[in-house]
């Protein structure tokens, strides 16, 4: 299922960078808004303070504060450059509970991918994917504060609900290097993955449970190589944002 379509909160706050939707930059920003908790109470602007903003998938820039009343406040915003491009990379992660999947969005997007894969995986449990994180749009909000959190505006697609099956065939068109992290079948440190072939990239992180042998030939039968982290074993959120740390570091993603 693509989540292209799917609801949206109004906006993201963090302490970095507060982001609005292009529609939202014509008209005040309404005192309920918790942004305006944000910048009122927070950062206790004044009239003619400026603060961090930026346009979700636009610019950065700065807002002045032009008014305050008892209903909204009243911003001016001028803009600067784009931030740079979302790191070519799709993230596979088998759906686990509403909480860790929060963390894998927000950790994710902070670390600048260009695609999350949320799927469904054997050892999964089938109701995670009927989660209101996903029916009401809230994992929006959680991508936005990675974003906002890493001082982007760049914002990765996400989907979510679909079969590894489904997912494994368009992922290797596209990705060069494709790796999975395994605790149980795998030969070779991530860290000594062969990467001369990416990017793009392709990661792929089991639900809680891990792999299960079916999944495992999928992954090779679609180019995955199975790699590790290490002896020890990881909270699927933690493997994720070493994963990644590891890939992109490798790829000198970070220079």
């Amino acid at each position: 299922m693509l989540a292209a379509g799917s609801p949206r909160p109004a906006g993201c706050c963090a302490m970095n960078l507060i982001l609005f939707e292009p529609e939202e930059l014509a008209r005040p920003l309404p005192r309920s808004d918790p942004r305006a908790s944000h910048l009122l109470e927070v950062l206790r602007c004044q009239v003619g303070q400026q603060v961090d903003v930026g346009v979700v998938d636009g610019p950065r820039g700065k807002a002045v504060v032009r008014g305050v009343t008892a209903t909204e406040l009243h911003l001016e915003f001028v803009w600067g450059a784009l931030p740079a491009e979302l790191h070519p990379i799709v993230l596979i992660v088998g759906l686990a509970r509403p909480q860790t999947d929060r963390r894998i969005l927000r950790e994710a997007a902070a670390m600048g991918i260009q695609r999350m894969c949320f799927v469904r995986t054997e050892r999964g449990e089938p109701s995670y994917a009927a989660s209101r994180l996903w029916t009401t749009g809230e994992y929006r909000r959680h991508v936005l504060d990675g974003v906002a959190q890493a001082f982007s505006t760049r914002v990765p697609i996400v989907e979510y609900g679909l079969p590894l099956a489904a997912v494994l065939p368009g992922v290797a068109r596209t990705a060069r290097l494709r790796c999975a992290l395994d605790n149980y079948e795998s030969a070779v440190s991530l860290a000594a993955v062969d990467v001369s072939l990416g990017p793009p990239v392709a990661l792929a992180v089991g639900a809680e449970r891990g792999w299960t042998t079916a999944e495992r030939e999928a992954l090779r039968a679609h180019g995955f190589v199975l790699a590790h982290l290490g002896a020890r074993v990881l909270r699927a959120e933690s493997a994720v944002v070493a994963g990644l740390a590891v890939l992109q570091a490798r790829l000198a993603m970070w220079s």
